[in-house]
């Protein structure tokens, strides 16, 4: 659905190669002429595929998405290290991976899946002291950066190429927010014995967002999500009264209502479907907990 800029909404974009995610933020204020604009979740520039953007008071709703699980389509090459983990990087180590047998890449990638620990990469936007860690790194500092529990709920293989020393490696990999996929390459490559990074990357899933509805030019005619409906998609529909929603908006709690909760924190919906805010258990009651504004359509 189509919606006017005061209102806002979110917007899906197929990002392209080359450009950060910031670029894409600062076209995407060019083209619907407001500065209001956040996203949940950049993508490194060598990768493509779906950033989510909110769009005016549609910000507020980034963040419940930006903890959602994640569906990244890549490719692994073996055999070659880099200091980033991925093809951005210098190369760092050599190693000819063709003794690799498909059956030892299959084991690696099984031993990769579930629950994990995880090192992010070096090169990373995590701060250490303050600072990125990708700046201290290239600041030829040393970064050590602790490990991480993540959930690989699908690494699949889709195709082994061979080459003359290295091995690519296609993969779609399902996986929780926080994941580096560049450290499942580089941790591959190293329990195999022979090195590995990142030569693609494609992010085609957010939550339920999915990289087919995004778009690929940024005009200023953009069709924006309705936040409602996406609030209701991500949360869960709790179905107020015009008198409720009046009171929400006006910080006044829903006496014993609690128990018309479908979920944890749903969406407030008005009668007229609009998006009054989102809402939570206070004993018996229903509070808000994030509003929207009243000339939310």
């Amino acid at each position: 659905m189509q919606q006017s800029q005061g209102s806002g909404g979110m917007l899906l974009v197929d990002k392209p190669g080359g450009v950060t995610s910031h670029d894409i933020v600062a076209r995407a204020r060019r083209a619907l002429n407001t500065r209001k604009i956040g996203h949940a979740g950049t993508l490194d520039p060598m990768a493509t595929g779906l950033l989510v953007l909110g769009v005016g008071h549609a910000t507020r709703l980034l963040t419940y998405v930006v903890g959602l699980d994640k569906t990244y389509e890549a490719t692994i090459r073996l055999g070659v290290t880099t200091d980033s983990d991925d093809a951005d990087g210098v190369e760092t180590a050599r190693a000819d991976a063709g003794g690799v047998t498909d059956d030892a890449i299959h084991r690696g990638i099984r031993a990769l899946s579930g629950p994990i620990s995880q090192v992010p990469s070096t090169v990373s936007a995590i701060k250490v002291g303050g600072r990125r860690a990708y700046d201290l790194a290239r600041a030829g500092e040393q970064v050590e950066l602790k490990a991480r529990d993540v959930v690989i709920s699908r690494f699949e293989v889709r195709g082994i190429r061979r080459g003359v020393d290295v091995v690519d490696v296609d993969v779609v990999v399902d996986c929780s927010s926080g994941t580096y996929i560049r450290a499942l390459a580089r941790d591959l490559g190293a329990d195999l014995g022979v090195g590995g990074h990142l030569t693609a990357l494609r992010r085609t899933r957010i939550g339920p967002f999915d990289v087919a509805d995004a778009v690929t030019e940024l005009t200023e005619d953009i069709p924006l999500q309705d936040a409602a409906g996406v609030a209701a998609s991500l949360l869960g529909t709790f179905e107020v009264t015009a008198d409720e929603a009046r009171d929400l908006r006006h910080g006044k709690r829903l006496v014993g209502a609690a128990d018309r909760l479908p979920t944890d924190t749903p969406a407030a919906i008005a009668p007229d479907g609009a998006l009054v805010g989102v809402v939570g258990r206070r004993g018996d009651d229903v509070k808000s907990l994030m509003n929207m504004p009243e000339e939310q359509p």
